[in-house]
């Protein structure tokens, strides 16, 4: 009789409140709350505010007597934007600095990873300089190879027999094997400016990777009797290819929306003219906060689309 109460008693009693589990789970969603916000208030926020403003038609001089939250949604700023004239041809430049200046990027970093690889004396303060064009403040790199290339008193340009307008210059005949050919020199500059700037970005991380491949795998490739080039190819290429893909996402990303380099440098002129530069010229230029709204959505759309081709096929095929 006292066996079974006790029993009894004992499954009668259950703990009472949330288990230890839940208790953890709510912790973890109770320290995820501050992320959250900041996140709706700086990125969640202003994305939707600037595809609300993409649909109204509104200007700079209408913002005190325009009501911004009436349902006057309209696509004009898109049509507007994409059947300008000047649209695909900054479009095209858009994409032919991305990607030269992305690939030209890795190339430099690649060299330099290679360069300082093994060890010579003075290296480390060899590898300090390498990183200077990327931490010097870009308003001073710029303005420096303003006053290098400018057309009358550059330094390059007192080593040439003709003045060349490097940086506000559309195209350059050039001789190549008999033939004439329309060089865009301005585009080529900024080109050469960004692979100049952001090589050590690339160069950290590939000389990161570098140093942490294995010897042997040199070791064994040595003794089957593959040459420096070889070893490259078969080697070191193969081990770096994530990183480099990395990279290469990451500064087209960058790249594709960066402002300041090439408006430092020629301001959009000679033909350097790109989506962020034209969206300063709708919202500052001509007023027209809508346009500048509706513009910047099309490079948002089509970062969207890059990032999943990317990772469909790209990523996909590496794994």
């Amino acid at each position: 009789m006292s066996e079974h109460t006790v029993s009894g008693d004992t499954t009668r009693r259950r703990p009472s409140g949330p288990t230890l589990a839940q208790q953890e789970s709510r912790l973890a969603y109770v320290m995820l709350i501050p992320t959250l916000l900041i996140v709706i208030c700086i990125v969640i926020t202003p994305v939707l505010w600037n595809i609300w403003m993409s649909l109204k038609r509104v200007r700079l001089g209408d913002l005190q007597s325009v009501d911004l939250w009436a349902f006057d949604l309209t696509l004009r700023n898109y049509d507007f934007v994409l059947s300008g004239r000047n649209f695909w041809p900054v479009f095209q430049t858009t994409i032919v600095y991305t990607l030269l200046g992305t690939i030209l990027t890795l190339l430099l970093g690649l060299a330099a990873a290679m360069l300082v690889r093994d060890s010579f004396p003075g290296r480390n303060i060899f590898r300090g300089f390498l990183l200077f064009p990327y931490i010097a403040p870009v308003v001073a790199v710029a303005f420096v190879w303003r006053i290098m290339f400018d057309a009358q008193f550059g330094i390059v340009n007192q080593l040439l027999d003709q003045p060349v307008a490097f940086l506000t210059q559309r195209f350059v005949t050039v001789d190549l094997l008999g033939f004439e050919v329309r060089w865009p020199m301005a585009l080529t500059m900024v080109i050469l400016f960004d692979g100049w700037r952001y090589f050590p970005f690339a160069f950290l991380f590939i000389l990161a990777r570098l140093q942490a491949l294995p010897s042997e795998l040199y070791e064994a490739a040595s003794v089957d009797g593959a040459v420096p080039s070889q070893r490259f190819w078969y080697v070191t290429l193969p081990q770096i290819t994530g990183v480099l893909g990395t990279i290469f996402l990451l500064r087209f990303i960058w790249t594709f929306n960066k402002f300041d380099d090439i408006y430092l440098l020629t301001g959009g002129a000679g033909g350097t003219e790109v989506l962020p530069v034209s969206i300063y010229d709708y919202l500052t230029g001509r007023g027209d906060i809508g346009a500048a709204s509706a513009l910047s959505m099309v490079m948002a759309v089509f970062l969207i689309v890059f990032l999943t081709l990317y990772f469909r096929f790209i990523v996909r095929e590496e794994t």
